[in-house]
C-alpha cells in the first residue's frame, strides 16, 4: 500500500471529512470535555492536552501507516466528529493488534442523527479497497454503537477487558465486491 501523507478528502450527502488540522483543536477538545461523548469512552473527560495528542496522532498514523481518522463537518463547518482508522496498540486482552482498529466519536448534538452511520459508510468504502478487515471496540453498555457496528457488518468476536473495563470486540472483513455500503442499512 502507498503510504499517503495526509488524508483524503471524503464527501457525503451532508459532510465532509478531513484530515486533522492545528485548527481542529478547540472544537475537539469541547467536544472531548462534554459528558455525552465520553460517557462510553471511558468515562473521564479528555483534557485540551490529551485531545492535542490525540490530534498530533491522528495526523502522524496518515504518515506512518497510509491510513488514520478524519473529522467530520457538517454544511456549516461545524464539528460532528472525529471518526476513522487507528493504531491505537492498547493493552487490550486478547490483543487486537492484527488489523487497524476502527472508532467513531461525535459530538453530542450529533449523535442520534445518522451522522456516523453515513460517515463510515464513506470511510469504510475507503478503507475496503485498501485493508482487509477491521476491528473495534465498543463498550458493552453502548447499545447504539454496537448496532451501528453489525449494521455497518462487524461481527462481535469476543469480550474483552480494556483499562480493567469490560468491553466488546468486533471484526470485520472488507467488502470486495461492493464497497459502498449504504448509509440506510
Amino acid at each position: 500500500m502507498r503510504t499517503l501523507i495526509s488524508a483524503p478528502t471524503l464527501t457525503t450527502a451532508r459532510l465532509t471529512l478531513t484530515g486533522h488540522a492545528a485548527t481542529d483543536l478547540e472544537d475537539c477538545a469541547a467536544m472531548w470535555a462534554d459528558p455525552r461523548v465520553y460517557a462510553m469512552i471511558g468515562g473521564q473527560p479528555r483534557s485540551r492536552e490529551d485531545v492535542w495528542i490525540r490530534l498530533l496522532r491522528a495526523i502522524g498514523q496518515w504518515t506512518l501507516f497510509g491510513y488514520g481518522s478524519w473529522v467530520a463537518r457538517d454544511a456549516a463547518g461545524r464539528l460532528i466528529g472525529e471518526l476513522g482508522l487507528m493504531e491505537a496498540r492498547r493493552a487490550i486482552e486478547p490483543q487486537i493488534d492484527a488489523a487497524p482498529e476502527v472508532g467513531w466519536t461525535l459530538t453530542g448534538d450529533a449523535q442520534g442523527q445518522g451522522y456516523a452511520s453515513e460517515a463510515l459508510a464513506a470511510i469504510l468504502a475507503w478503507t475496503d479497497a485498501r485493508i482487509p478487515a477491521t476491528t473495534c471496540i465498543i463498550d458493552p453498555a453502548n447499545a447504539p454503537s454496537i448496532r451501528l457496528a453489525e449494521r455497518l457488518g462487524y461481527r462481535l468476536r469476543t469480550q474483552g477487558t480494556y483499562r480493567d473495563a469490560p468491553i466488546l470486540i468486533f471484526d470485520r472483513t472488507a467488502r470486495r465486491e461492493d464497497p459502498a455500503i449504504s448509509a440506510a442499512q
